[in-house]
């Protein structure tokens, strides 16, 4: 079984929704004040998914095929 990574970094966001690598920086620190973490925690896959509106299965299969 081949693992995958689980966090969403701004390139995947880039590659996911079509924004630019600093609109990602931005979302992901939406997500990361939406969820209440802190700015050194890193954002799931799951909570990239709830937050955007995004289908878990897109995102995990983007992660599986870059991984």
């Amino acid at each position: 079984m081949k693992i995958f990574r689980t966090c969403i970094f701004p390139k995947d966001v880039q590659c996911i929704t079509g924004r630019s690598e600093r609109s990602g920086r931005r979302l992901l620190n939406e997500i990361r004040n939406h969820f209440g973490k802190d700015s050194h925690q890193f954002i799931t896959s799951e909570e990239f998914s709830e937050y955007s509106g995004i289908n878990i299965n897109v995102v995990n299969e983007y992660l599986q095929k870059v991984s």
